[in-house]
This record gives structure tokens, C-alpha cells and sequence, in this order.
């Protein structure tokens, strides 16, 4: 079965997607195929409001009943919001992964873009070679 693949969102090698919210915000999440990947997720570790990250640092974790995996920062920016919700509904990162379930929003450093980025088909490709 393959992955749900939305085509407005851009993603990562490290199965995230980033959605341009506007005013230089993204909101940034784990895509289908990683969620399906992990199993059910009973917490998620999130970042705190403030924090300054740089592309690749870790963001947090995320834990499931198979595994505990960290979540990396797309871009570089600052934390300016997270989805509180998952503190008591880790699962929803399973149930919706491109919407109740996604981590935090990040406003971008200056001079950053989200060139380098995989559009929906190269992302395609990526898991189905995995």
C-alpha cells in the first residue's frame, strides 16, 4: 500500500513535510510513510517556543512502540509554535499526519528558502525505492 502524498506540501530525505503557512512561517511534520514506519505513537517530545534551530539539528522525538526516533528541523528558523495537543494525543501524529498531527511551526532565518527540498513526485520516488 502506498503512502499519502499530498502535492502542496515540499519534504525531506528524513520523512518530514514543511507547508508554507505564509509570513515566512512553515509548519513542519512526519509524512505518512514515516508515521507508518514508527507504529503507534505513545509521545511525542517537542521543541519549546524560542528555540533557535539550524537545518538537521534535532527538533525532538518521537516515540512509538517499536522505536524512539528523532525529529530533525528541515530549515533553519525559530520555533514559533508547537501542537500542544500531541502532549495528550501522541496518536494523532498516526491518525493525521498532515493535519491534527502535526509538531511545530518554524519562522525561517533570514536568507533562508526551501530549495533543496523534495517536491511530492521526487518524494514518491524516495520511498518507493525504500
Amino acid at each position: 500500500m502506498s503512502s499519502e502524498i499530498p502535492s502542496d506540501l515540499i519534504y525531506t530525505e528524513a520523512h518530514e513535510w514543511v507547508r508554507e503557512t505564509g509570513d515566512g512561517v512553515v509548519r513542519i511534520g512526519v509524512t505518512d510513510h514515516a508515521q507508518s514506519q514508527l507504529g503507534d505513537v505513545v509521545f511525542v517530545q517537542l521543541p519549546s517556543v524560542g528555540d533557535e534551530v539550524a537545518a538537521g539539528d534535532a527538533l525532538g522525538e518521537i516515540e512509538s512502540t517499536k522505536s524512539v526516533s528523532d525529529l530533525f528541523a528541515p530549515v533553519a528558523g525559530e520555533v514559533v509554535a508547537v501542537n500542544e495537543a500531541l502532549d495528550a494525543g501522541p496518536e494523532l501524529v498516526n491518525s493525521g499526519p498532515y493535519a491534527e498531527g502535526w509538531i511545530a511551526d518554524l519562522r525561517l532565518a533570514e536568507g533562508v528558502t526551501l530549495d533543496g527540498l523534495l517536491d511530492a513526485e521526487a518524494y514518491r520516488r524516495l520511498t518507493d525505492d525504500a
